[in-house]
């Protein structure tokens, strides 16, 4: 499919969607219709071309559909098609993708059902895409989407906008599912690929979106300026060969300047928009990384500040992973390892922790005791770039520490 095409359907598929449960109230039997509308557009617009009203064109189509499928289920549903059939579909200027955001990042979903349905009906990505990019079964991802729709209609939840007092709260569910969908496609948990492009440029685009939607919400930029600002360092992160480049070792003339200015210009124009929530504290913290033209100029002081302020209204024990790296290298790798021991209990076993520990370990000079844990990280990560990263590591040690013949 033509990228111009895909873009353009990726952009269409949530409005389309909205039209569909608007009119006819049902989310998962629309979502269901307008997946095979992007499909048919998918299969006929690049041959036969971009048809002058392309939402008008997915919307009837989606709605043919969906009246097709209703018919083959019931009698009864068979003349309520009837009905609407008679009736031309109204398709208007209204775009209600933020609130087909709100309901994919509903609070009774997991965040890995909303992730998978926001990706299927926000993103416009297929369920065998989706699959794939999880690495699982198209059949379990199916499933995974199914239930979350079933969960929807359960909820019995209107096609509107959260009420006021609910919308803030609704909101960090969407921006964290789609946090979590930028950290996938940047550092894939799993698998060969260090990095899922799909997944990271799809986070990027909607969160672009949301900002335009919600242009004064500090959060909204905070997040995509983030996303901007960590995503220009995409092609430095790996060698030729495909082998993960740490940040400090990365060649920084390749970052993407203009992504950094972009992000940066978001950021800024972010200040003064309420109060500084964590994706904006983690934004000023990238962009003290991405203004440091080599890593030896890194303002580590005012990046382990960042981090104890983010820590302080998170908790979350691997803020203070990244405070203790911070912490070593500011003020020695004596006061990050000091970090360390007071999240050690809570993140015992994760592979970060044994990671971050062996490189302070040797920064340190105690190289056999970081030789053991930078093993214990490789065996335990399930990122096959990172382990080769972690043993070629362990391996150096080794070396190091082996005595000349």
């Amino acid at each position: 499919m033509k990228s111009g095409v895909e873009d353009l359907l990726r952009e269409l598929a949530p409005q389309v969607l909205g039209t569909l449960v608007r009119r006819y109230g049902d989310f998962a039997a629309a979502e269901d219709a307008v997946q095979e509308a992007l499909l048919a557009a998918a299969l006929h617009w690049p041959r036969d071309g971009i048809p002058a009203e392309p939402r008008g064109w997915l919307v009837q189509t989606a709605s043919r559909r969906l009246i097709d499928q209703w018919r083959s289920e019931h009698s009864r549903r068979s003349r309520e098609a009837a009905s609407l059939e008679d009736a031309p579909v109204e398709v208007s200027d209204q775009d209600d993708t933020l609130i087909v955001l709100f309901m994919c990042c509903h609070p009774a979903l997991t965040p890995a059902s909303a992730i998978a349905l926001t990706l299927r009906a926000v993103g416009g990505l297929t369920t065998s895409e989706i699959a794939s990019a999880f690495l699982v079964p198209e059949a379990t991802m199916a499933q995974r989407i199914s239930r979350a729709k079933q969960r929807i209609a359960a909820s019995g939840e209107p096609f509107r906008l959260p009420a006021a007092e609910e919308q803030a709260a609704r909101l960090r569910t969407v921006l964290h599912v789609l946090y979590l969908i930028f950290n996938e496609g940047y550092a894939s948990t799993s698998g060969s690929e260090l990095q899922r492009t799909e997944f990271s440029d799809e986070a990027i685009r909607l969160t672009r979106l949301v900002h335009r939607l919600l242009p004064d919400d500090g959060e909204v930029a905070g997040l995509l300026a983030l996303m901007l600002l960590i995503d220009a360092r995409r092609p430095a992160r790996t060698d030729a060969n495909g082998e993960l480049v740490p940040l400090g070792e990365q060649d920084r003339s390749l970052w993407d300047q203009a992504l950094i200015a972009e992000g940066l210009a978001v950021l800024d124009s972010a200040m003064g928009s309420g109060t500084v929530g964590e994706y904006r504290l983690q934004a000023a913290i990238a962009a003290v990384h991405d203004r440091a033209p080599q890593a030896d100029a890194t303002d580590w002081q005012q990046i382990l500040a960042l981090y104890g302020l983010l820590e302080q209204m998170t908790g979350n024990p691997v803020v203070t992973l990244n405070r203790a790296v911070a912490a070593a290298m500011a003020d020695g790798p004596a006061a990050g390892l000091a970090l360390l021991d007071e999240v050690a209990v809570q993140l015992n076993g994760h592979y970060r922790l044994d990671a971050v520990r062996a490189h302070l370990l040797e920064m340190a000079g105690e190289k056999e005791a970081a030789l053991e844990h930078y093993r214990a990280a490789a065996a335990r990560t399930t990122s096959l770039p990172e382990q080769r990263y972690l043993a070629r590591q362990a391996a150096s040690l080794k070396l190091e520490s082996e005595p000349d013949t």
